[in-house]
């Protein structure tokens, strides 16, 4: 063995260089290399694999691995690549958990937004039950109930998916140029560019979940 063999610091093998981690204790503001700790581990005792296994299928040493495991040290990107590798899982897999800001809306029974469209004034209402809105997604959901019958009825368009699940009651639902007979436990799904409303109110009173998710371009 060569002298610069003999030389090279056990954290850099086997399996070739690696970009030197920086050993030292991790902050109280150390919440990622805590996530990281427990992803590596739990993938590594799902797959069977020993400390030393698993440190010779990535490429690093067991002290190395150790200390990973117990967060006492900020990993590479290269190490973490050399890590999703061996453990075969995307490297995204490592930071599950990591997204603990996201939003959610609870809406209790009885209590959404009442949202006036035209029809409100016959028997025909629309319940708000909440809207997720960010970057690249927006949503919202309506509980909508139609108590009366009436010769006219709303027509709607609006960018986006809208999702149509019946919970009570029986109607005709258009959509277009086509008409669907919806009854509980029906749903459609429907391009909201398209012209969309209710045709006809078969048996009332009629009740049923309105999702619309929109697309990248809404703000």
């Amino acid at each position: 063995m060569s002298e610069w063999q003999d030389q090279v610091p056990e954290d850099e093998a086997p399996g070739g260089p690696v970009v030197r981690e920086v050993d030292q204790p991790v902050s109280s503001e150390g919440e990622l290399e805590r996530l990281i700790a427990v992803q590596v581990r739990q993938y590594r005792q799902s797959l069977g694999l020993t400390i030393g296994e698993m440190a010779a299928r990535a490429g690093i040493s067991k002290p190395m691995l150790s200390k990973i495991e117990n967060a006492r040290i900020s990993c590479s990107l290269t190490t973490l690549a050399r890590l999703a590798a061996a453990l075969d899982v995307p490297v995204t897999a490592l930071f599950r958990g990591a997204d603990t800001g996201r939003e959610a809306v609870f809406t209790a029974a009885g209590e959404g937004a009442r949202i006036v469209q035209r029809g409100s004034r016959v028997g025909h209402d629309y319940r708000l039950l909440g809207a997720l809105r960010g970057p690249h997604k927006r949503m919202e959901a309506h509980l909508v109930t139609l108590t009366e019958k009436s010769e006219v009825f709303p027509l709607f368009q609006h960018p986006g998916t809208e999702l149509l699940y019946m919970l009570e009651g029986e109607m005709i639902y258009g959509h277009g140029d086509a008409s669907y007979r919806m009854s509980p436990g029906d749903a459609l799904q429907l391009d909201g560019e398209g012209a969309h409303g209710p045709r006809g109110l078969l048996k009332l009173p009629i009740r049923f979940l309105s999702v619309v998710a929109y697309g990248d371009v809404q703000t």
